[in-house]
C-alpha cells in the first residue's frame, strides 16, 4: 500500500468516525430526554448552543430542565425515534437533518400522540473541558410534520401486563449494568 493510499484511507476513516460520533451525539440527546436525564442531555450540547422547538427558543444551559419540565407537564412517557439521518461535514462543522418520530403517552396513560418531524442540527467539533475533541450540538431547529392521536388500550391491556415500563430517571432499567433478567423494575 502506497503512502497516498494510506493517506486516503486515513481520510476515509476520519470521515466515518466523525459521522458515527455525530449520530451518537444526536441519539444520546434523544435518550437523555426520554429518560429525563439532564446530565446526558447537557453532555450533547455546547454551552453556547440554542434549541428551537416551535416558538420556544432556549439556550443550551437551560434546555435540559426546560425540555424535561415540558414533557412532564403534558406526558407520562416519551420516546424520540431517530430514523433517516443525513450529515454534511465541513471540517469541524456538521449540518444534519434527522427525521424524528416522537411518541408521547398521556399523564393518565390512556391515550398517546405520535408526531413525526425533523431536526435540523448544526454540530461543531471542539475541545471539551477535559481537552478531548468532541462533536456536540450548537443549533437545533425542530419541525412537526404531522400528528396522530389514539387510545393506549394495548399497553394497558393483558398483552403488555408484566412488561417493563420506562422510568424518567436513572432508575430506568436501561441504566442497569450488567443487564440481567430479574423481577425488578416498574411494570405494566
Amino acid at each position: 500500500m502506497s503512502a497516498s493510499d494510506l493517506d486516503a484511507l486515513a481520510v476515509t476513516v476520519r470521515n466515518l468516525q466523525d459521522r458515527q460520533e455525530i449520530l451518537d451525539c444526536i441519539m444520546r440527546e434523544a435518550r437523555g430526554r426520554d429518560r429525563q436525564d439532564c446530565d446526558l442531555i447537557e453532555s450533547c450540547w455546547w454551552p453556547d448552543g440554542i434549541d428551537e422547538h416551535g416558538p420556544i427558543v432556549t439556550p443550551a444551559p437551560d434546555y435540559p430542565e426546560r425540555a424535561n419540565a415540558g414533557h412532564a407537564r403534558f406526558f407520562s412517557a416519551t420516546m424520540h425515534h431517530i430514523t433517516t439521518h443525513n450529515c454534511e461535514i465541513d471540517g469541524d462543522t456538521a449540518h444534519c437533518e434527522s427525521y424524528v418520530i416522537g411518541t408521547m403517552l398521556s399523564p393518565d396513560r390512556q391515550s398517546m400522540k405520535i408526531a413525526p418531524g425533523r431536526y435540523f442540527d448544526r454540530l461543531e467539533r471542539r475541545a471539551a473541558a477535559d481537552g478531548q475533541m468532541q462533536w456536540r450540538l450548537l443549533y437545533r431547529r425542530c419541525t412537526v410534520e404531522m400528528s396522530l392521536d389514539g387510545e393506549a388500550d394495548w399497553v394497558n391491556g393483558p398483552m403488555c401486563k408484566g412488561f417493563l415500563r420506562s422510568v424518567w430517571s436513572k432508575e430506568d432499567r436501561s441504566y442497569q449494568r450488567p443487564i440481567e433478567v430479574g423481577s425488578d423494575g416498574e411494570r405494566w
